[in-house]
């Protein structure tokens, strides 16, 4: 069995996540800012904002097999809108609380059995898309640390990240919020899908557990085939 701390999963990816956890027979911890779904593989919830008060006095661990960082933001807006407010807001919630994170959680986490940390970016980092300047310069911060942190922790603490295109879930409720938007999205995607919170929860699972063991320093696109095939 092993041991977890979600930061930020009580909704969306992360509850889903959750739920496989569970499955599996795995335990976590979690820390977010509103009650999680019931699930018997929590252990202990902590409410907080990780981005306003100190992990370290939310919540003490003496070993963790496994970190997954959730927040995330979706701001899209052209460049000539963008304010400076804006590439910080992106940067609090996408990299410097993640940063927070594992600089109180790496004594921990170097206790654990092969422990792994996972990230999330997006499509947008390695695709260049319109309207995504602010949070795919986040994003592609949180790539850079994923590869340097997955060096220097190396052999003892795993690093990877995950790369979504547009997923189904409260975060993007505004840009799937008609059948028509719905439609243009699957079409944009090679698979004609568009992504589900399952779809990202299955691969976070996955890069935490032991059957990854191999697996340091990547950027797992789960996206539909949109940043590599062309159909």
């Amino acid at each position: 069995m092993r041991k977890y701390l979600l930061i930020g999963g009580s909704r969306g990816i992360g509850a889903e996540t959750a739920r496989i956890l569970t499955q599996q027979g795995d335990q976590f911890y979690m820390i977010s800012r509103s009650e999680p779904p019931q699930s018997s593989g929590l252990i202990e919830h902590y409410k907080a904002d990780i981005l306003k008060d100190d992990p370290g006095n939310i919540f003490k661990a003496e070993e963790l097999d496994g970190l997954v960082y959730f927040p995330g933001s979706i701001n899209l807006k052209p460049f000539r809108s963008l304010d400076w407010e804006d590439f910080q807001s992106d940067l609090d919630i996408n990299l410097r609380g993640a940063v927070k994170c594992l600089k109180t959680y790496f004594p921990a986490l170097r206790k654990g059995q092969n422990p792994s940390v996972v990230l999330y970016s997006t499509v947008a980092v390695g695709q260049g898309m319109p309207f995504h300047a602010s949070v795919a310069a986040a994003k592609g911060a949180v790539e850079g640390l994923v590869r340097s942190l997955a060096a220097e922790w190396a052999p003892t603490i795993r690093v990877n990240a995950i790369a979504p295109s547009l997923t189904d879930t409260d975060l993007a409720a505004g840009l799937l919020d008609s059948e028509q938007k719905r439609e243009n999205s699957k079409k944009r995607h090679p698979l004609r899908e568009i992504g589900k919170a399952e779809d990202i929860a299955q691969m976070t699972a996955f890069l935490l557990s032991e059957k990854s063991g191999w697996i340091s320093g990547q950027v797992m696109g789960v996206d539909g085939g949109l940043s590599t095939l062309k159909v």
